[in-house]
């Protein structure tokens, strides 16, 4: 960013762009979250799955102009995620906290990105979701964060949330913190 867009974006004239991954397994709610934040969502009773990927760009008052790549979780897709690593700012990692069968899979597919020698490189923040949240009987983001092994990230900052993605409940406190580790 030149000095001038910087000049400009400290006084709020103008947002600062930041590029966003959001992964994490099939049908663990990362396009029910992201089309909550679009501004002209019409609520959706059923969301398509994501085939390859989704572009979608949303503002946040936090002076800042998102840019998300919404990622397909399904097994034949999550080669593509790896493509997108040099390019963004930060990472959202969506678990379905309902789902306890899978989240060693999570946990691998977790373990395997963090070893791309891109991330490893770059200390690139993470915002973990532990989505679906309404749903009786699923882990809490505590034990989320246990199934997946959060406490042996020590190389970049790292958040748990826990989410609703039909209601958006707990997805602003995430995108505060994304924010402000995003602050320059």
């Amino acid at each position: 960013m030149g000095l001038w867009s910087s000049f400009l974006t400290s006084l709020g004239i103008i947002k600062r762009k930041v590029n966003i991954l959001l992964v994490g397994l099939d049908n663990a709610g990362k396009s029910t979250i992201i089309n909550g934040l679009k501004v002209s969502a019409v609520p959706q009773t059923e969301v398509v799955p994501t085939v390859g990927f989704n572009v979608e760009t949303f503002s946040t008052q936090h002076r800042l102009t998102f840019t998300v790549f919404d990622m397909s979780g399904q097994g034949k897709y999550r080669d593509l995620w790896e493509y997108y690593y040099p390019d963004v700012e930060a990472i959202v990692f969506v678990i379905d906290a309902s789902d306890k069968i899978r989240a060693c899979v999570a946990r691998d597919e977790l373990e395997t990105m963090l070893q791309n020698k891109v991330l490893r490189d770059r200390k690139i923040p993470i915002l973990f979701f532990a989505n679906k949240m309404d749903v009786e009987g699923g882990m809490s983001p505590s034990e989320c964060s246990g199934a997946l092994g959060l406490e042996e990230i020590k190389d970049r900052n790292w958040t748990i949330c826990a989410t609703n993605g039909i209601t958006g409940q707990g997805v602003g406190v995430g995108l505060d913190w994304l924010a402000e580790e995003l602050k320059y």
